[in-house]
């Protein structure tokens, strides 16, 4: 399988071109559709791909973490993706994605991977909201190949959540001070458990905030802000102090929506933070090479306040 996995190195270059590439996967035909869907995941957060190894089963774990395995003697929860998502089928998984997230890893059990796909995040469509209440909320974007198969992106970040890989105990936020100064963030992400996220942060810190789904509505929001800005002769940055952005977004992602806010005038003087499960040093230095001013991991509220409080002063 390492075949499918191209060098760190060659994927780097993919930063502020709006491209990404995708792991295409199949968890099997389902039994109440008779359909077998194809489901995506970026390239990047793939640390490879095998057989299914030996899974030590315990008690009391989480809907669809089937156990355990031992990888290079690191013990890696692994998830059923069939389980989790409710597809019915008699077809058993025989492929083990081990993923990185956040500086976690775990494996995703499919049943056969297909080929990684090229292309560009503006063929990333946000899903119609019919296709978002039926996959109930775990679908971000969708493209659709030439051969008229539709890709769908999995918000992995609302799988990790739910199977309590990140701890979504709303006591992490009482560590997080309030700012103590009226302050405007602006933040864009299409995962709505990390949106959710950063609400509670910003909440906590007593910090207003507007948000956008994708960098796209994020580009057409803060454009109308600039050119308010423009008209009303009132500075953008009083009006906006922090931009936080994801990487991975449908039809626009960060690193495009960063290098487009740095390459504008109008919001010299705006830090932009990149907020990411991506969190190897070659995606921050990635962030850093479009102009991202500041690289802060997901699902870490206290450092997020931390970093917002230095940049909000």
């Amino acid at each position: 399988m390492s075949e499918l996995l191209k060098s760190i190195d060659a994927r780097t270059k993919l930063a502020g071109t709006n491209k990404l590439e995708i792991l295409m996967f199949s968890l099997g035909v389902d039994s109440r559709t008779g359909r077998e869907e194809t489901f995506g995941i970026n390239v990047f957060k793939v640390r490879e791909v095998m057989r299914i190894p030996a899974i030590t089963r315990a008690p009391d774990m989480p809907k669809a973490v089937e156990g355990m395995v031992s990888l290079r003697g690191v013990l890696v929860p692994v998830i059923d993706l069939a389980k989790y998502i409710g597809i019915e089928t008699e077809l058993k998984p025989e492929i083990m994605i081990v993923t990185e997230y956040n500086g976690h890893t775990q494996g995703f059990l499919v049943k056969a991977v297909d080929n990684i796909l090229r292309l560009d995040w503006s063929a990333m469509r946000v899903p119609p909201q019919m296709l978002v209440a039926e996959m109930g909320g775990l679908v971000t974007a969708i493209t659709e190949l030439k051969d008229k198969r539709l890709v769908m992106m999995l918000d992995v970040e609302k799988v990790l959540s739910e199977t309590g890989h990140f701890d979504s105990d709303d006591n992490i936020f009482k560590s997080v001070r309030p700012l103590g100064k009226e302050r405007t963030v602006f933040f864009a992400d299409d995962s709505s458990v990390a949106r959710s996220q950063i609400a509670k942060t910003l909440e906590a810190m007593q910090v207003k905030s507007i948000s956008a789904i994708n960098g796209r509505q994020a580009w057409e929001e803060l454009s109308k802000l600039a050119d308010y800005s423009d008209a009303s002769n009132i500075p953008l940055k009083n009006m906006v102090q922090v931009i936080l952005t994801d990487v991975e977004m449908p039809e626009m992602d960060g690193y495009m929506l960063t290098r487009k806010i740095k390459s504008d005038k109008r919001f010299a003087g705006i830090p932009v933070l990149m907020h990411s499960s991506l969190s190897s040093t070659s995606n921050e230095q990635m962030g850093k090479a479009v102009g991202v001013d500041e690289y802060v991991p997901k699902f870490e509220a206290q450092k997020l306040a931390e970093t917002l409080a230095r940049l909000l002063v």
